[in-house]
């Protein structure tokens, strides 16, 4: 096939700081040019852009306008990177964080232009956990009641999702409540931009908006939690769409926007994990596909249904159609190391790091891949953002054990890339125990670059680690599902076959490394259980927010 014959698909990936697209080969998935933009007002988390009204403590939003701005400058430069001439695309697909939620009017313009100066109006970014409370009250309702659907979450529901951020939203703001005539996921607002109409996605209604078996938790259910949270669910839409499908084709405004031809096809909205696996060709039963940067993300798919304590969800063609997918995940990994170099490492390490050459990260690697096993003495809890799985509270917080006079900043940061590695493995043992075998782990993500974190994981996790071929897994997976619905591939799992990229045990454990961390994750459960029914936590938390307010 002549080089002006092949057909290009685009992939946008929507991430916490910055957004990006790939110009893809429908043929092969090579990816041709990318580019990306990082948005100007990041995460909200302290204070209103423009009015300066200050925000909660564990807030955090966005600005849809910094969403609309990654349409405009990353398709383009993309195009431009790749020579691609435009007519050549046939399709584009996109991807989000989740639960990234926000209050629309019924054409779909966000109540933050109107309200700018109300928190409630802007969009709640997934890692925003003032909700929890909201969530508690869920949890402990459905639990006294029995609802049927809470074991398909593992037994509680997070702060992070729908329902907690909507129920917030009513008892906070009740009459932003009533303006907002659609409650919804990001993933499903930008598909609205693209292609003029309205959709929402099998997956994120699903994991993030307890939508099972056909149906949302009842309106007597929602009624007792609040008599004026009865008809949520009519915010959220219940003709849902299937994964790979199209959801409509491209605006005049939308091409303006991206310089894309108008009418190409725009796929059905996705979650930046979910649409990874297939990015990884990881979407047969038994591959765990970690997807790791600031927080990680586990889906798998399954041909079986079981409840797993602390999951996530599982949904029916929540990952592709016909298997149950299933998601676990950790609330804080990458932005864990990011707050102890921020923050914990004295100035003398950025000095000698500078004239290593190296970045302070790369600077405390070296320094930690020099120890051996347990040589620090620490053992720490991954919780600094929370805990997704398989606890869901994300009002528990970092724990470090066994620190003395003599603790320096490299052995902390390699106790903290090991927690990281125990919470991933109390995941996997947590699924297999429930009859869900993990055959295959496969990473994706930022932090694959870590070759030194990417062998801790094999040694504590006991086995060979597989690795996504792409640097842009989301967004390849993106432009996977923009090949399926614009009629490339007859499905997902075809078109993974033919354009995803995965090799397979590319790190080995070490039986002598992992013996010793056997000894070290024993420590760690002991803590962890020790720990988990957040007693001790909760009351320093709120502290801090009494002292705070």
């Amino acid at each position: 096939m002549s080089a002006n014959s092949e057909r290009y698909v685009i992939g946008v990936d929507y991430g916490t700081l910055s957004g990006r697209a790939v110009v893809v080969r429908v043929s092969d998935g090579e990816e041709v040019g990318g580019a990306v933009h990082e948005y100007a007002h990041r995460v909200i988390e302290e204070a209103l852009p423009g009015s300066g009204v200050r925000l909660g403590p564990d807030w955090a939003l966005q600005s849809p306008a910094d969403w609309i701005d990654v349409l405009r400058h990353t398709v383009p430069k993309a195009l431009a990177a790749a020579q691609v001439p435009a007519e050549q695309v046939v399709g584009i697909g996109t991807d989000f964080t989740a639960c990234t939620i926000l209050p629309v009017t019924a054409d779909g313009h966000p109540l933050c232009e109107r309200f700018p100066e109300r928190p409630h109006a802007w969009p709640k970014l997934w890692k925003h956990h003032a909700a929890q409370p909201h969530a508690d009250r869920i949890n402990a309702l459905a639990a006294e009641r029995g609802e049927p659907w809470l074991p398909r979450y593992g037994g509680k529901i997070s702060s992070e999702w729908q329902f907690a951020k909507g129920l917030q939203l009513l008892e906070e703001d009740p009459e932003l409540y009533g303006l907002a005539d659609r409650w919804i996921e990001a993933a499903d607002w930008i598909i609205w931009q693209l292609a003029g109409v309205e959709t929402r996605n099998v997956c994120t209604a699903g994991y993030k908006g307890i939508f099972q078996d056909g149906a949302y938790p009842s309106e007597e259910f929602l009624a007792a939690l609040n008599p004026g949270f009865a008809g949520f669910a009519g915010k959220l839409g219940t003709d849902l769409a299937p994964l790979g499908g199209l959801a409509g084709r491209l605006t005049a405004r939308a091409a303006e926007w991206t310089g894309l031809p108008e009418g190409i096809a725009v796929a059905v909205g996705n979650v930046d994990a979910h649409v990874t696996a297939a990015a990884a060709d990881a979407v047969r039963p038994g591959q765990m596909v970690a997807i790791m940067g600031t927080s990680t993300c586990h889906v798998m798919c399954s041909d079986r249904l079981a409840e797993v304590p602390g999951m996530c969800g599982v949904v029916q063609d929540g990952i592709v159609p016909g298997l149950w997918g299933y998601e676990a995940g950790q609330s804080a990994v990458g932005d864990i190391f990011a707050w102890f170099v921020d923050n914990c490492v004295p100035a003398s390490y950025a000095e000698r790091a500078a004239e290593a050459g190296l970045g302070l990260h790369e600077y405390l690697t070296s320094l930690a891949a020099g120890q051996k096993v347990g040589q620090h003495g620490l053992v720490a809890l991954d919780w600094h953002g929370g805990n997704r799985s398989v606890l869901v509270d994300h009002t528990l917080s970092g724990v470090v054990v066994g620190q003395t006079l003599a603790t320096r900043p490299e052995d902390v940061y390699r106790a903290l890339i090991e927690a990281t590695a125990y919470g991933a493995r109390t995941i996997v043992e947590t699924f297999e125990a429930a009859g869900v075998p993990v055959e295959e782990f496969v990473v994706a993500g930022g932090l694959l670059k870590n070759r030194f974190l990417m062998q801790i994981y094999a040694d504590v996790l006991r086995r060979p680690l597989s690795v996504i071929g792409s640097d842009q897994g989301p967004a390849l997976g993106s432009a996977i599902h923009a090949a399926v619905a614009a009629g490339a591939y007859p499905d997902i799992t075809a078109a993974a076959a033919a354009m995803g990229k995965r090799d397979a045990a590319v790190y080995a454990p070490d039986k002598e490394r992992a013996d010793a961390y056997d000894r070290l994750y024993a420590e760690y459960r002991r803590l962890h259980d020790h720990f988990a029914d957040g007693d001790l936590l909760h009351r320093l938390r709120a502290i801090r927010n009494e002292a705070s307010a």
